[in-house]
């Protein structure tokens, strides 16, 4: 599998434990407010870390590191993933997976191949909007939706997760995407931040997160959603 990018410790990418973060590189979407746009538009300008490297490090650090977070880009693209999470589960890491939901069937072969601890899915837009939030990308919605399904059916630990855009995102907008997960375990509202390495910079407005606060408490706890929160900048 190729990585992009390799951060040895993180404290804030897995819930309630001490990672390790790989980034893959490649998108099939082109979000213009994505933080990692490098990775997305043109991953070959970043080094390759060789899978190796990561496996030596989690090694090296057994015990204390309990976690690997993979994300991207969109790390569901990659030939190899499957033998690189076995590889990582085989050492008794816990391994968290960012997506962007559009390969359901690679999702749930890895999670019936319980090679998957947590897992975080993008909710871009409502449904019917999608188009608006990932760029001159074309996405099969069914597929998300299946996506969607796979995981709060999963049994295991998830987010469904938006980056709220001010002019974007409006509150109902945000009502019908609470709508669109009902069931998961955790929906998160996070918090845009400007970004050097976006698609499209100097674009986009955030909310605060006590606007985004207000707005969930406005919403309301009718969507059956066991946690709905909001997340501010790390």
């Amino acid at each position: 599998m190729q990585i992009k990018g390799f951060q040895k410790t993180t404290f804030i990418d897995y819930p309630n434990k001490v990672a390790s973060l790989v980034f893959t590189g490649g998108c099939n979407f082109r979000c213009p407010f994505c933080h990692n746009g490098g990775l997305v538009v043109n991953p070959n300008q970043y080094p390759t870390t060789l899978p190796e490297t990561v496996f030596q490090h989690l090694q090296k650090r057994k015990g204390i590191i309990e976690g690997l977070v993979i994300t991207g880009g969109e790390p569901t693209l990659m030939p190899g993933l499957k033998a690189f999470i076995k590889a990582v589960k085989d050492m008794g890491v816990a391994v968290k997976l960012d997506t962007n939901g559009t390969n359901p069937s690679v999702l749930n072969d890895l999670i019936e191949e319980g090679l998957l601890d947590y897992i975080a899915m993008d909710i871009k837009h409502v449904f019917s909007k999608y188009s608006s939030a990932i760029g001159p990308s074309r996405v099969d919605l069914s597929q998300v939706k299946e996506s969607v399904n796979i995981i709060i059916n999963s049994g295991l630990d998830h987010e469904f997760r938006t980056t709220v855009i001010k002019g974007m995102h409006t509150e109902n907008d945000i009502a019908l995407m609470a709508d669109q997960v009902q069931g998961a375990k955790n929906y998160i509202l996070q918090q845009y931040v400007k970004t050097e390495g976006e698609i499209m910079p100097n674009t986009f407005k955030s909310y605060t997160i006590e606007e985004l606060e207000s707005i969930i408490e406005a919403i309301g706890t009718n969507h059956k959603i066991e946690c709905f929160k909001a997340r501010g900048k790390y």
